[in-house]
């Protein structure tokens, strides 16, 4: 059953915004089942989706592989709903059996790392401000209970791409999956950016460059989107404070609408509604100036052009 949300008042979209997300992916949401709390569960979001005429939405699990699992909800659904794997230790880490699974699932999104990578290692000893995300907590727990692997790198002391990691992009490129950057820094993100592309894979999302753990620069942006990256960016990220929205429309316009992809990266109990973030981020964006083509652009031509549906924009 999905967690009941504490009481809380949440902005509501406009019309504008639900209309100009006609057909949309939201590509980053964290819905049950989960190890974490979560808001609602897939079947429910699913039928929340068809409501709203939004295309679908990927299924990402910090902990396991939703491939199986998103293919009983799209049977079940007037949407779309695509599968995914995390690499982190929960699946062993840079594991290509485990994406080779995954491709054979039906799945579609590969994230690399995200609270096992090199980059988040520091995490859990300095959490910052504000409440810990829940994987954080879940980590420490662990770590109390003396579960607690190493973080994963990307890279060889002298800077090569691991070789498990050229596996693993190999594999990506064959099954022409989509490969999300996950939690790692600007230092591992740019060259496997780079391995990616040498291997042929061909759909490249630089997860939440505006996350603090990432704060990929404005040049650096720039140049991941004219490499053909898209760069994503999520709800959660400004409404939780880690980035003002200033902040967030500068990014797109260094970087160019036409490289941004709108996400959601919702779900938790306390935060708004998931079918509600990719709206919500709408309404924000017309009012900072940006035109409804440019809002299309990224929130639909974009998530479409990534999932690849039937008829895709």
């Amino acid at each position: 059953m999905a967690a009941e949300p504490a009481a809380q008042t949440h902005p509501i979209p406009s019309s504008r915004a639900r209309e100009l997300l006609q057909g949309a992916y939201d590509l980053h949401v964290h819905v049950l089942p989960d190890v974490l709390p979560r808001r609602i569960d897939d079947m429910t979001l699913a039928a929340r989706f068809g409501e709203l005429g939004l295309g679908g939405f990927a299924l990402k699990s910090h902990y396991t592989m939703t491939a199986e699992r998103a293919a009983i909800v799209r049977a079940s659904s007037s949407v779309d709903v695509l599968g995914a794997i995390t690499l982190n230790w929960p699946v062993g880490g840079v594991n290509p059996v485990a994406v080779e699974i995954c491709a054979r699932a039906g799945g579609t999104f590969v994230w690399l790392p995200t609270f096992d990578s090199i980059n988040e290692a520091a995490a859990a000893d300095s959490p910052g401000t504000g409440t810990p995300p829940g994987w954080l907590t879940l980590k420490n727990e662990l770590r109390a209970k003396g579960i607690s692997p190493p973080p994963i790198r990307m890279l060889d002391p002298a800077g090569r791409i691991l070789p498990e990691v050229r596996t693993v992009l190999d594999l990506i490129a064959e099954y022409d999956l989509v490969l999300c950057t996950g939690h790692l820094g600007a230092d591992e993100i740019i060259p496997v950016v780079s391995a990616a592309q040498d291997a042929g894979v061909s759909r490249i999302i630089i997860t939440h460059p505006d996350f603090p753990s990432q704060q990929l620069a404005p040049d650096q942006q720039r140049e991941l989107g004219d490499r053909g990256c898209l760069l994503e960016r999520c709800f959660g990220t400004p409404h939780a404070g880690r980035i003002s929205w200033e902040a967030l429309f500068s990014n797109v316009r260094a970087a160019g609408v036409e490289h941004s992809l709108l996400s959601s990266d919702l779900g938790q109990p306390h935060n708004p509604p998931v079918e509600d973030g990719v709206a919500l981020m709408v309404d924000r964006f017309l009012d900072a100036g940006f035109n409804d083509s440019e809002v299309r652009t990224m929130a639909v031509n974009n998530s479409r052009r990534i999932a690849r549906p039937a008829g895709a924009l």
